[in-house]
């Protein structure tokens, strides 16, 4: 059965730092797409960055710059390296990944696997 574990989430003021990771069991997070979503309260679900099959990253207009997604193949885990946070970044953050390989941000609606989430919370 596959597996995505998110960790790192917390509290921060503005202007910190966090690291999320994303730990993937029976999964090829080598192959496939995977990408990180973060839902804050009474809104939808939104797609934050995305990297494809072939390592390439693609991010939301609101995180970029500021937010970098990454892959260690070897442990089979993902990464959202999230600088300079805002308040308006407060929010669940998940994981997630296809069952095929992509080459550009599929929908979300074609995300198989999700994690349960890891809550980020940045003050003023």
């Amino acid at each position: 059965q596959v597996q995505l574990v998110e960790s790192g989430g917390g509290s921060v003021q503005a202007g910190g730092s966090l690291r999320l990771s994303c730990a993937t069991s029976r999964y090829a997070s080598s192959r496939y797409c995977m990408g990180w979503f973060r839902q804050a309260p009474g809104k939808e679900r939104e797609g934050v960055a995305h990297i494809d099959t072939d390592g390439s990253a693609t991010y939301a207009g609101s995180v970029k710059g500021r937010f970098t997604i990454s892959k260690d193949d070897a442990n089979n885990t993902l990464y959202l390296q999230m600088n300079s946070l805002k308040p308006e970044d407060t929010a669940m953050y998940y994981c997630a990944g296809t069952n095929y390989y992509c080459y550009s941000p599929p929908l979300i609606s074609e995300y198989k696997y999700w994690g349960q989430g890891t809550q980020v919370t940045v003050s003023s």
